[in-house]
C-alpha cells in the first residue's frame, strides 16, 4: 500500500487515478471496486505516489481534471473510453498527436503509413520500441513489444492482467475480473532519459551484475568431455585470449535417454562418460579464473532416471515408483524442491548459475501463471547462495525483467541481417530498462560461413552487455579465433583481449546502470531527441563516455572498408582506434559515413571524454580484482568528469571507491582525486597504483611546461611514424587503442588529496595545427593503399591531396573520365566509385 493517501476525488466507486511522478499516471478500472495494491511484476514499487502537492486537481465541463508540470488528464469518471479519459502531454512535443485516449485506434491507412527505420510506421504513437521475448530463428528485424518513449511523447505499460507478488513473496495470478483495467500511461514527451527513471522508480531499479559477467563469455552447443573443454580452456590462455564465464551446453547431461521417458531435452544428472568427475571439473574450471553456468531446460520435470529422482520424490512426499514429476510452477512445495533438491547439489559440487533455456511459451497449470516470469524470479533471487551477487541468465518475459540479468536472446540465424538488427535490438531496449542483454555473438544456426561477418559480429560484441560467443552443435561452426584465417582470427583474439581491458570502464557503468538508471547501451536519441535520430539506428551510446556504429555489411571492393552511417548527437568527437576528429564543439546532431577496414569499427569518445581501460600486459589474472596500472583515455576539446567506481573484498562484503577525475580544457588542467572516505581495503593499492594519462586528440606539443602538484609526473610523447600503422594489414587497431596518444605517466596519489596537473596542452586539438594536417595526409595515403582500384587514380587522388589539397573533393570525380596512360579507352577502376568518394570525404572533409 502506498504511504501517501490520494485525494477523495481520485477515488470513485469503480476507478482510481493514481498520479505516480510528474510524469506517470496509473489508471485503474473494476467495475467490482476492488483495486491491487499488491506489487505486479512491473510495479514492484507500490509506495511510489506523488505527493498532492505537486498536482492540482479540477472540473471541466463535468470531467475530473489532474495536473502535473509534464500532463494534463480528463476524465468523465465512467468506464474507461477514448472519448471519456486523456492525457495530454505537455511541452508541445507535436502539433496535435501528444494525447493518449484509452483505446484509441492509431492505425493509419495504407495511403499515410510512414517509412521508419525501414519498416513501415503502422500507428500514430510512434512507440520507439522496448524488448522482445526472443530472437530464435529470426533473421533480421521482428516486431518489439512496446518501451516507455516514443516520439509524440506518451506510451502506456498495460498491468492489468500481470501477476503479482503474494504476502509470502510468490508470484501469484491476479484474480481474474472481466473489464478490470490497470494501467500506467508516461508523458515525459521527449525526455527519455527521465522516462526510464520514472520507468525504474515503479519497477526497481537494474541490479549491479557480478564482475565477471563482464569479461568474455565461451559457449557452443558441442558434446565437450573434461579433458576436451579444459584443453581448450588452456588454450585460449596459451593464445592470450582472456575469458571469465564459461556456458556448458546442455550436453553436460544424459541426452540420450530411453524413449519411454521422451527426449533427453530436461536433464540434470552429468552425463559421466563425458565428465567423470563433475566436482573436480568445475573445480578445474574455477582455478582458471572461470565462472560456470550450466544449461537447462525444465519444462519436462524430473523423471527416473535422474540421480536426484527418488531424493525428489522424498521431498515430495510420493512414492519413487518411476512415475516422472511434472514441473509446475503452481505448486510452491515443487517449486521448493526444483531449487533445494535439484538443483542446490549441483551448485554444491561448483555450479555458480544457471542458464535457463525456457522455450515452452508462456504457459501453466493455471491461467495467467507465466513459467518463464516465475523461472527468472525464482532462480536470481536464490542464486545469491552460490554466488556474491545474484545472476541469471534466461529470456526477456516482459515489463519488470530487467531486474532478473542476464538476457538471453535466442537462436540467432548465422546471417549479415541478423548481426546488422542486434545493435538496434540492444539498444531499444533501453526503452523498457533492459540493459543486459547477451545476444549469440558470431550467430547460432544455419546460416553461411563468412569470415569478415564473423569479425565484425565479434567487435560488435565486444562494444554490447554481454560478450558470450556462441554457436550449434555442428562441426563446421566454430568460433575460435585460430579457426579463422589471416587477419581475421588475429583481429577477433585482439578485440577479445581488449574486452577484458575495458573492464573497469564496464564496471563503472554497471554502478551508473544501478545507481542512475542509464542502461550500458542507449539509443543516440537519449542525447538527441529529434527526427533524424529517430530514423537512425547504425549507432549507439555504450556507456557515458563512448559512440558505437557497429559495421553490420560487407565491406566495398574497391575501398576495402566496411561503412556504417550512424548519427552523432553533437559537439565534438574522437575515435579510438584512428584518432580521427569528427565534428566541432558547436555541432548540432549529424550524420556521418564511416569507412574502416577490418580491423576495427567506429568507437567514438565525446570532447572531453575520459575512458579507463587497464594496459595490455597488465591486466588481472582473476577478472574480480583491480589493475595495479590504470590507463585514462582523455579526449581532447573540452571539459569532462568521470568518477571510476571499483569494487573491493573487504571481509565478507563487497565495497566501492569512487575515484574524481576532471579535465577542464578551458582551463588547461587535469585533476584526480581519491576521497577521503575511500574504504580502508582500497587505500593503499589506489595510492599504490600507477596512472597512465593518454591524450586522445591533443597537440603534444603544448605538453612542454607539464605542471604537477601533489603528485609525481613525466610527460612522454606519442608516436610521430602514422602512414604505415594505419594499414589494415598490419597489428589489429584493437590491441593498441589511441596508438599516437601522448602518455603522462602520473603516481604518488595520496586519500584525501587532489592532484592536479596543468599544461596548456590540455586545451589544444591536434587536426587544428600543422602535424595534424600531416595526420590527415597520413589517413588519406593509408586509405588509397589499402583501396583496390587503379594506380593512376591512386596517383591522382594523392597528388592533388598533396599539391591542392582544398581542391580534392572537387576534383575527385573527374578523375579518369578521360583516357590516360597508353591506352586510349577509359576504365572503371581509374574512376572514384561513390563508396571511395565519400571515403575519401570522411578523412578529407
Amino acid at each position: 500500500m502506498p504511504d501517501i493517501a490520494l485525494p477523495a476525488e481520485l477515488v470513485g466507486e469503480h476507478f482510481r487515478i493514481t498520479p505516480v511522478t510528474p510524469r506517470v499516471v496509473r489508471l485503474e478500472y473494476s467495475p467490482s471496486g476492488a483495486f491491487e495494491d499488491r506489487p505486479s511484476t512491473f510495479a514492484i514499487n507500490r509506495d511510489v505516489v506523488l505527493e498532492p502537492s505537486e498536482y492540482s486537481i479540477g472540473e471541466y465541463q463535468g470531467r475530473l481534471t489532474v495536473e502535473t508540470e509534464n500532463f494534463y488528464l480528463e476524465y468523465d469518471r465512467g468506464p474507461f473510453t477514448a472519448n471519456g479519459l486523456k492525457v495530454e502531454v505537455k511541452g508541445g512535443v507535436s502539433a496535435y498527436h501528444s494525447v493518449w485516449r484509452y483505446g484509441q485506434d492509431l492505425s493509419l491507412p495504407a495511403d499515410r503509413q510512414l517509412a521508419l527505420n525501414g519498416e513501415t510506421q503502422r500507428a500514430l504513437d510512434g512507440n520507439l520500441g522496448g524488448a522482445a521475448r526472443t530472437l530464435d530463428v529470426a533473421d533480421g528485424k521482428i516486431p518489439l513489444e512496446p518501451g516507455v518513449n516514443s516520439t509524440v511523447g506518451y506510451a502506456e505499460i498495460d498491468d492489468s492482467s500481470s501477476m503479482v507478488f503474494d504476502s509470502d513473496g510468490r508470484l501469484r495470478a491476479r484474480a481474474a475480473e472481466d473489464g478490470s483495467i490497470d494501467l500506467f500511461v508516461f508523458a515525459a514527451g521527449r525526455d527519455h532519459v527521465a522516462a526510464v527513471r520514472d520507468y525504474f522508480a515503479i519497477s526497481g531499479p537494474q541490479p549491479i551484475v557480478p564482475k565477471f559477467a563482464l569479461g568474455n563469455w565461451w559457449s557452443r552447443y558441442h558434446r565437450y568431455s573434461e579433458e576436451s573443454y579444459l584443453e581448450l580452456m588452456d588454450a585460449f590462455r596459451a593464445e592470450d585470449i582472456p575469458f571469465s564465464v564459461s556456458v556448458i551446453d546442455m550436453d553436460w547431461h544424459l541426452t540420450d535417454v530411453d524413449p519411454k521417458y521422451g527426449s533427453g531435452w530436461t536433464g540434470y544428472t552429468w552425463n559421466r562418460d563425458l565428465f567423470p568427475d563433475p566436482e573436480r571439473f568445475l573445480e578445474e574450471l574455477h582455478k582458471r579464473g572461470l565462472r560456470v553456468t550450466l544449461n537447462i531446460h525444465p519444462a519436462d520435470g524430473v523423471r527416473a532416471f535422474e540421480e536426484a529422482y527418488e531424493a525428489m520424490c522424498e521431498a515430495l512426499g510420493k512414492p519413487a515408483d518411476g512415475t516422472a514429476i511434472p514441473f509446475d510452477v503452481n505448486n510452491d512445495e515443487f517449486m521448493d524442491a526444483y531449487f533445494d533438491v535439484l538443483h542446490k547439489r549441483l551448485e554444491d559440487e561448483g555450479t555458480d548459475f544457471w542458464w535457463i533455456d525456457w522455450q515452452s511459451g508462456p504457459y501453466s497449470s493455471v491461467e495467467g501463471v507465466d513459467p518463464l516470469w516465475v523461472l527468472n524470479h525464482e532462480h536470481f533471487t536464490r542464486s545469491e547462495r552460490s554466488i556474491e551477487r545474484p545472476l541469471t541468465f534466461s529470456r526477456f518475459a516482459g515489463p519488470g525483467s530487467h531486474r532478473y540479468p542476464v538476457g538471453f536472446s535466442g537462436d540467432a540465424i548465422v546471417t549479415w541481417e541478423s548481426l546488422a538488427f542486434q545493435p538496434a535490438f540492444t539498444a531499444a531496449a533501453a526503452n523498457i530498462g533492459y540493459g543486459w542483454w547477451s545476444h549469440d555473438i558470431g550467430g547460432h544456426m544455419e546460416g553461411f560461413r563468412d569470415n569478415e561477418l564473423a569479425t565484425r559480429w565479434v567487435q560488435f560484441g565486444v562494444f554490447s552487455p554481454i560478450n558470450r560467443l556462441h554457436s550449434s552443435n555442428s562441426p563446421f561452426a566454430v568460433k575460435e579465433p585460430w579457426n579463422f584465417p589471416a587477419p581475421h582470427g588475429e583481429i577477433q583474439a585482439a578485440h577479445l583481449r581488449l574486452r577484458h581491458r575495458l573492464v573497469p570502464y564496464l564496471h563503472s557503468m554497471n554502478y551508473r546502470a544501478h545507481h542512475e538508471g542509464r542502461s550500458i547501451v542507449e539509443p543516440v536519441y537519449f542525447e538527441a531527441p529529434q527526427y533524424p535520430t529517430y530514423r537512425n539506428d547504425q549507432g549507439y551510446l555504450f556507456g557515458s563516455e563512448l559512440l558505437v556504429a557497429p559495421i553490420t555489411r560487407p565491406a566495398a571492393k574497391d575501398v576495402g572498408r566496411g561503412s556504417v552511417e550512424p548519427i552523432l548527437p553533437g559537439g565534438m568527437w574522437f575515435d579510438l582506434f584512428t584518432e580521427q576528429r569528427y565534428g566541432t564543439p558547436d555541432s548540432g546532431a549529424f550524420t556521418q559515413e564511416m569507412f574502416r577496414p577490418l580491423g576495427s569499427i567506429p568507437v567514438l569518445v565525446r570532447a572531453g571524454g575520459i575512458l579507463p581501460l587497464t594496459p595490455a600486459g597488465a591486466v588481472p589474472e582473476k577478472i574480480e580484482d583491480n589493475p595495479e596500472v590504470l590507463e585514462l583515455i582523455v579526449a581532447a576539446g573540452g571539459d569532462g568528469e568521470f568518477t571510476l567506481h571499483e569494487e573491493w573484498k573487504a571481509s565478507d562484503d563487497l565495497v566501492w571507491s569512487h575515484v574524481r577525475v576532471a579535465v577542464q580544457a578551458s582551463e588547461n588542467s587535469l585533476s584526480i582525486t581519491i576521497p577521503a572516505d575511500t574504504p580502508e581495503v582500497a587505500r593503499e593499492a589506489l595510492e599504490r597504483r600507477e596512472w597512465r594519462v593518454r591524450l586522445l586528440g591533443h597537440d603534444p606539443a603544448g605538453f612542454g611546461d607539464l605542471e604537477a602538484q601533489s603528485s609525481d609526473a613525466t610527460f612522454a610523447p606519442g608516436a610521430e611514424k602514422l602512414a604505415d600503422e594505419l594499414s589494415v594489414r598490419k597489428l589489429s587497431p584493437a590491441d593498441r587503442p589511441a596508438p599516437h596518444a601522448s602518455t603522462i605517466t602520473v603516481t604518488g596519489l595520496k586519500v584525501g588529496e587532489e592532484a592536479t596537473l596543468t599544461s596548456t596542452g590540455f586545451g589544444t586539438v591536434l587536426d587544428d595545427t600543422e602535424k595534424g594536417r600531416d595526420v590527415r595526409y597520413a589517413r588519406l595515403r593509408a586509405l588509397v593503399n589499402d583501396a583496390e582500384i587503379g594506380f593512376t587514380l591512386k596517383q591522382a587522388i594523392a597528388g592533388v591531396a598533396a599539391k591542392r589539397p582544398d581542391s580534392l573533393m572537387r576534383e575527385i570525380s573527374a578523375f579518369g573520365k578521360a583516357p590516360s596512360g597508353h591506352l586510349p579507352k577509359t576504365f572503371d577502376y581509374e574512376q572514384a566509385s561513390p563508396e571511395l568518394i565519400a571515403a575519401v570525404a570522411e578523412i578529407w572533409g
